[in-house]
């Protein structure tokens, strides 16, 4: 929260006039109008194609269903930026709302489809079979029974969706639509005085914390948990349309970028330049520091969110939570401001770096750490401390080691996501140190597609590799 209280102070620079002007401002209201629009724009498609994809692998017939519920999700794993500057290579007039809407619609529905199949996969199936012994038809259930048991799920995933496109600046960069991230990344950039880019940081994170709020008052109760399979739903009639529909999100959202990436892979067999394995390292290097910092940061919180209840344990686990709710470029700008003033030493290096992705990312490491301590039996620190071991001792020679296989899918799952991330990095890596996401993103930005393409190649495989490596090992852990 330091560097978020730092921003904020720093807003007040040339006092309250300057914020009251930089609010009020025509420019100021314009940037949240697109951004709310883009957001829930980009939201409802989500939610209708997240929904019906998911209805469609969990409760129908359709032909291929479990198939099709591993490739639906994929998406998830390609970075805005790189789906965007697919789309342009193949059409370079796709950009403004519409080009925005196409990319972040497609890379993000996976956020609703996966908790409403959750959600699905264990709702209590004897409601909808009431309602159909009731007379009601297949669709009208689904809209009074079925969707009622799925809302905080849909709900959820839809605040995830929202969150991720008012925080992202890639693929609206790309795309040329001035949204939130944009304006505050071009008044970073263009002018000397970064005031009116701090006032415009804190209005994002309001915008979020505002979405937050929402979300958990809209969200209601969850449904029962059924005992039982539920029973498949005959698509009849409608089988070739679903199939079809299916085959057409897929080909968007997962045969384009595949088509575009390889078409200008080809062309740009020898446009990389010799940085790519530069760029490479440096990305494993950065991501490496920020999801070890990231794990430390979350070893006690998720320990202590573990084994102990009450109201400062919860505080502080809501607190390491702020992060999940707070735009990139917001935290990155705050790190500059805070890193010039206070830490100048630091500013501009590796360290800040991987502070930041802790700051970002600390959520998915604290959630796996607290996941993996609670399933281990606590009767081994009983008597670890039986023998005369301290608490401290106990927690790093047996709570650790028995939850070593969450933590380490803990530090998967931020490498992964620190590899991708873009605005922060932007800001605060270390001058002449490029990542795979800046050099996509400088490359694209000047419409170099064809030296673009090894890395966004390359930046997917750094992705994937550690993501297919993590599920063999869960998979060896849990047989």
């Amino acid at each position: 929260m330091t560097p978020l209280g730092y921003l904020a102070v720093r807003s007040f620079d040339h006092g309250a006039g300057e914020v009251w002007r930089v609010l009020w401002r025509s420019r100021t209201f314009d940037l949240a109008v697109r951004s709310v629009a883009l957001a829930a724009a980009v939201t409802a498609a989500c939610l209708v194609l997240g929904v019906l994809s998911a209805w469609l692998v969990v409760r129908s017939d359709l032909p291929g269903r479990r198939f099709a519920g591993i490739l639906l999700v994929l998406p998830l794993a390609v970075p805005s930026y790189v789906a965007g500057f697919t789309w342009l290579a193949l059409a370079p007039g796709l950009t403004g709302f519409w080009g925005a809407f196409l990319v972040l619609t497609l890379v993000s529905y996976p956020y609703v489809l996966l908790p409403v199949a959750a959600a699905l996969r264990t709702a209590d199936p004897a409601v909808e079979e009431v309602a159909r012994s009731l007379g009601r038809t297949s669709t009208r259930t689904f809209f009074s029974v079925t969707l009622r048991q799925i809302r905080p799920a849909a709900t959820a995933g839809g605040l995830l969706v929202a969150l991720y496109v008012l925080s992202d600046f890639g693929a609206v960069s790309l795309m040329r639509f001035e949204a939130f991230t944009l304006g505050i990344y071009t008044s970073y950039r263009g002018t000397f005085d970064r005031t009116p880019a701090a006032i415009l940081g804190c209005v994002l994170v309001v915008l979020a914390i505002l979405l937050t709020i929402g979300e958990r008052r809209a969200r209601g109760a969850a449904g029962g948990r059924g005992e039982r399979e539920p029973v498949r739903v005959p698509l009849g009639g409608a089988k070739i349309p679903a199939v079809t529909g299916t085959a057409v999100v897929l080909l968007l959202a997962l045969g384009v970028p595949v088509a575009s990436l390889a078409r200008w892979l080809v062309a740009g067999s020898s446009a990389a330049g010799g940085n790519l394995l530069s760029t490479t390292g440096n990305t494993v290097a950065v991501a490496a520091s920020g999801a070890l910092l990231t794990v430390l940061f979350a070893l006690p919180v998720g320990i202590l969110a573990a084994r102990h209840r009450g109201p400062l344990v919860r505080g502080m686990e809501l607190a390491s939570f702020a992060g999940h709710a707070l735009p990139g470029i917001t935290v990155g700008l705050a790190l500059v401001f805070f890193g010039i003033r206070v830490l100048p030493e630091l500013y501009q290096t590796t360290s800040m770096l991987a502070f930041a992705y802790a700051v970002l990312f600390l959520p998915l490491a604290v959630s796996a750490v607290r996941t993996a301590v609670a399933h281990a039996p606590p009767v081994l620190e009983d008597v670890s401390r039986s023998l005369g071991k301290g608490r401290t001792a106990t927690r790093l020679l047996v709570t650790v080691p028995l939850a070593a296989p969450g933590i380490l899918a803990g530090a998967a799952l931020v490498f992964l996501t620190c590899a991708k991330e873009l605005p922060a990095t932007l800001l605060l890596r270390p001058t002449g140190v490029d990542t795979l996401a800046t050099e996509l993103w400088t490359k694209t930005e000047i419409g170099a597609y064809a030296a673009a393409a090894p890395y966004a190649a390359v930046l997917l495989v750094v992705a994937a590799i550690p993501a297919v490596v993590l599920d063999r090992f869960l998979r060896g852990v849990t047989r």
